[in-house]
């Protein structure tokens, strides 16, 4: 039967899309360590996990490949399509990623990070409750249609969406659409809004972490105790190292996707018993702020990294030694390329206006932090890291803290799985400021 296309990329087969990402990976890393004078000045200011973002997002762009696209079939019926390769590496790399990065974790030092983190973390929130109905006002200026609407179709209603994958997640999104009740048929616009601003923010985070050393001279900062876990780590791996044998790369094989397999067990379990748990209380709103114990996501994740803290106590964590971190930052560069490929720099311009709200929320939120971190004289690291643990959540924010050492993974997902719990009541917060100024 023949099939008329709309968008169709060039490689739509998922197992031709990896082998292009990981040819793309290759050559990031080829490049960023060749003494090439081009490439060594590029990658003096480009961080390469940047690079392993943007050149995906550009595949995407040029239409060679697409995270979802379209064909019509017989009778004029619309059939979607989607690749599942963010799906798998969120999934199975980035538990397994975790896992690995984990084992040589030493939580005391960890926790020896101190407060400024968490404040971190909170000033992220607190810049997206307030980011919201800032943006809705200063745009009501200048386009009010664009933030107008009444009913279901209340752009306000929309945007409570955002504020909950902001400072939750997934789980905090979904739970904002059933509460304030915004017209599916929409959404998909804040979708697409959450999705451009979210990753363009991400991408200014990575550039930054090239310059970390400057910011952090001019936030006069103190990161004396993140070299010291670093150092701690660091010279913890060469203590132990070795070159890898097929065993041992069988057993960090085991301990990973052992790991994962059990994270997931437990999750199809906990998920679904929280789900039905929460929807049978009688007050709404307690209701809706457990909503994120029902997400699988949620456990997964959370499990996953209390199987690895439980085995840094083990001489499991020895396998740093045959490198596990490695082979865990190998999945998450895997995990950048996909979230890179969801990105289509081209779709800026089609939806202008709630992007520019979009912008305008992250803005404030970026300067909020930005203005704390200067005041109590916090490393760009917490910075970075406590913004995404809100925006980004446990996909990205271990992601942004190993750019800066593996060691570090655990930071952002410990702050990432803080912000589901309070991402719903945040977000009510933020949606009841909007409701107020878009009326």
């Amino acid at each position: 039967m023949f099939l008329e296309l709309l968008h169709q990329p060039l490689f739509e087969k998922d197992t031709v899309v990896f082998g292009l990402l990981a040819l793309a990976l290759g050559l990031v890393f080829y490049t960023s360590h060749s003494e090439n004078r081009f490439f060594k000045t590029f990658y003096k200011y480009i961080p390469a996990l940047f690079m392993a973002y943007l050149i995906p997002a550009i595949f995407t762009t040029i239409g060679l490949i697409s995270p979802e696209w379209e064909t019509i079939g017989e009778g004029n019926q619309i059939i979607q399509h989607k690749s599942n390769l963010y799906y798998v590496a969120s999934r199975f790399l980035l538990p397994a990623a975790l896992v690995l990065m984990t084992l040589s974790l030493d939580l005391k030092a960890v926790f020896n990070l101190g407060p400024k983190a968490l404040i971190m973390f909170l000033t992220g929130t607190v810049g997206i409750i307030i980011g919201g109905p800032i943006a809705v006002f200063l745009i009501s200026l200048v386009s009010p249609e664009t933030v107008g609407g009444a009913g279901p179709d209340a752009v306000w209603r929309g945007l409570s969406t955002l504020a909950g994958s902001w400072i939750g997640g997934g789980a905090n999104q979904t739970a904002m659409l059933e509460i304030y009740g915004y017209n599916q048929k929409l959404y998909g616009g804040m979708v697409f809004v959450d999705i451009v601003v979210a990753n363009i923010w991400m991408a200014i985070l990575l550039i930054g972490i090239g310059k970390s050393d400057k910011i952090d001279k001019w936030l006069k900062s103190d990161t004396s105790a993140i070299e010291r876990l670093k150092n701690k780590v660091s010279k913890f791996s060469k203590d132990v190292e070795r070159n890898p044998s097929l065993n041992d790369l069988m057993i960090l094989a085991a301990i990973a996707f052992g790991s994962v397999g059990a994270a997931h067990w437990a999750a199809d379990f906990l998920g679904p018993f929280f789900s039905e748990y929460t929807a049978g209380l009688e007050n709404a709103n307690v209701r809706n702020t457990l909503t994120f114990l029902g997400s699988s996501f949620f456990w997964m994740i959370s499990i996953a990294t209390l199987i690895a803290v439980g085995l840094s106590f083990t001489k499991a964590r020895t396998m740093e030694g045959a490198g596990a971190s490695k082979v865990g930052s190998v999945f998450i560069y895997f995990l950048v390329a996909t979230i890179g490929m969801k990105m289509d720099l081209s779709m800026i311009f089609d939806n202008v206006g709630l992007v520019a709200v979009g912008l305008v929320w992250m803005t404030i939120h970026a300067v909020l932090l930005i203005a704390v971190a200067k005041l109590i004289k916090a490393p760009y690291f917490f910075l970075a890291v406590g913004s995404q643990a809100n925006v980004g959540g446990a996909a990205s924010a271990p992601i942004v803290a190993s750019a800066f050492h593996p060691s570090l993974a655990t930071v952002g997902v410990l702050l990432a799985v803080f912000g589901y719990a309070v991402g719903t009541i945040g977000a009510i917060v933020c949606t009841l400021l909007m409701q107020i100024i878009a009326q």
